[in-house]
């Protein structure tokens, strides 16, 4: 067994560091956009007075990163060639995600809304895998070239990871679909051209069956954006949704009539690794710089690091961080060769774990450096914030948990038993 990386990915890791250097840090650095960064982060980003959405500077200084990473060829790395990537493995993107994360709060791999010189695109993923060839012609290009941009309409005010039990319905009606329905959480509409919206179509509540994913124009009538929600991290794009009598013509199903879930699962476990690489990362840069400030901190005339205090929970973290990159590059490498329902299981023990490890590290972070820990010119209440959603979003971690029990007692996954 060989754990070494592979020398095309260490090289890689090489030149997109470079490439950050020369293109990313200036562009960060110039006309004060390090207001974006520093401890008037949030205030810098959000539009308060606009529903606390992000504030247009601030998405046009991502525009102009996305736009210099895709030049460079970075920004579709991950993306099968026909989309105009590299091919990009899960476990490439594994060990990208964490070595980005791992450099801490910056242009280059922004926590607020993913943005990244290389970018994680799951809609891309799904529109290649369920997408009829005109929708991926209608959408794919434009939607990397960020002229138009779609929404993730899924959770409702009354189900949430429970999703065949959703209350929105579609119906039809002769060429077309009319659907009605709230969604909660209902991702990037401060900005969506279109949003994927799940409506039971067949079947009863609770069945995994008759659930279509429709692609519907965010200007449609009777689609409205009621408000957005406010969170522990700001801004936000987590917007409340109302379709009434929303008409849809048949040819904006996404994948199969009554087989939305399996698109739906396609999104979340697309994200679910490459999630917890990134918890991994920022956990990582976390320990990191908790142990070079105790080696300089010096307290009672000796540096904070001399104590047991100090060392033992950091040695626990960094012990538990060494367990985690091993189960996720692993996992992310079998992602590569297998059945991804085969080890569904790895992925969520992976993600409910990183992302539980990187706010344990974040709160340590902001302990270790006392006052200063608690205050935004550091950037652990930033890290902290913004992880601690991943607990509950792409399924919480008791889903998480719950999954793993599945393959383990043999009630999911390939070892289910006949009941």
């Amino acid at each position: 067994m060989d754990f070494e990386l592979p020398e095309r990915l260490v090289r890689l890791l090489a030149d997109l560091d470079d490439f950050i250097e020369r293109e990313i840090k200036p562009l960060q650095e110039q006309d004060d956009n390090e207001r974006f960064f520093d401890h008037r982060r949030e205030y810098a980003r959000t539009d308060f007075d606009n529903g606390g959405v992000p504030r247009r500077e601030w998405e046009e200084l991502l525009e102009e990163m996305f736009r210099r990473a895709d030049a460079a060829g970075w920004l579709r790395y991950g993306l099968p060639k026909e989309a105009g990537g590299s091919g990009g493995s899960n476990l490439d993107m594994a060990v990208i995600r964490e070595h980005l994360a791992r450099k801490g709060l910056g242009l280059h791999n922004d926590l607020q809304n993913e943005a990244s010189v290389v970018g994680n695109f799951p809609f891309a993923h799904m529109l290649l895998e369920f997408g009829t060839p005109e929708q991926i012609e209608e959408f794919l290009e434009p939607m990397l070239a960020r002229k138009k941009r779609i929404g993730f309409g899924l959770t409702e005010p009354d189900h949430g990871s429970d999703a065949t039990w959703m209350e929105t319905t579609a119906v039809r009606d002769g060429d077309d679909w009319i659907i009605n329905g709230v969604k909660r959480f209902n991702s990037g509409m401060h900005s969506a051209t279109h949003d994927v919206v799940f409506a039971r179509t067949s079947g009863k509540p609770g069945d995994a069956g008759g659930i279509t994913a429709f692609i519907v124009p965010t200007d449609a009538p009777g689609l409205t954006v009621d408000f957005h929600w406010w969170t522990l991290n700001m801004p936000t794009d987590h917007a409340e949704v109302t379709l009434r009598d929303v008409r849809v013509p048949n040819s904006a199903i996404l994948g199969e009539e009554g087989e939305g879930l399996a698109v739906a699962q396609a999104f979340v476990h697309e994200n679910r690794i490459r999630q917890a690489a990134s918890s991994l990362g920022a956990g990582q840069y976390c320990i990191d710089r908790s142990v070079e400030y105790a080696l300089q901190r010096k307290t009672f005339g000796q540096p904070l690091a001399t104590r047991q205090a100090i060392q033992w929970p950091l040695v626990e973290l960094q012990t538990e961080a060494e367990m985690l990159r091993w189960l996720i590059r692993k996992t992310a490498w079998d992602l590569d060769r297998v059945p991804h329902l085969e080890i569904s299981d790895k992925v969520s023990m992976c993600n409910y774990r990183a992302n539980r490890f990187v706010c344990e590290a974040a709160d340590r972070a902001m302990q270790i450096h006392g006052g200063l820990g608690y205050t935004r010119h550091t950037p652990f209440e930033h890290i902290y914030r913004h992880h601690r959603r991943y607990r509950i979003t792409e399924g919480a971690e008791e889903i998480q948990m719950r999954k793993v029990a599945g393959y383990l007692f043999g009630f999911a996954g390939p070892r289910k038993r006949a009941r």
